[in-house]
């Protein structure tokens, strides 16, 4: 249970960083502005998106949010990504920068395994 929870804890950290960090502090860079810009998005959308993502990494960080909001944000991170990818994709072709949405992806997928494996089923424990 202890390295489960290691695992949950580090990739959901992980997440936090990437998602509710770096964002706050990069998304109004001129590179982030002319990366939406090249991507065909308009200027708005990187601050709306800067928002959602600082939003849904505190839901997945704080351990007493409801259960609801968190796959709420993860859905919304899962959809983040896979689009983050198509885009990149369509405009840019498969270059290396295309498959960090992947990565990151990836990522959530891991800490989404084991925040089930790790408090949603030990709270089914309890119920029973």
């Amino acid at each position: 249970m202890k390295t489960q929870k290691a695992i949950y804890w580090l990739t959901t950290i992980l997440l936090f960083i990437l998602e509710g960090i770096v964002p706050v502090f990069t998304s109004r860079s001129e590179a982030a502005i002319e990366g939406f810009r090249h991507l065909g998005y308009p200027d708005y959308f990187g601050v709306m998106l800067t928002v959602f993502k600082v939003v849904g990494a505190l839901v997945l960080i704080i351990p007493r949010i409801s259960p609801l909001l968190k796959e709420f944000a993860y859905a919304g991170f899962a959809i983040d990504f896979i689009a983050a990818f198509v885009s990149i994709w369509a405009v840019d072709g498969l270059v290396s920068i295309t498959f960090f949405p992947l990565f990151a992806f990836l990522v959530l997928a891991v800490s989404y395994y084991y925040y089930h494996k790790v408090f949603i089923a030990r709270e089914s424990e309890l119920v029973e």
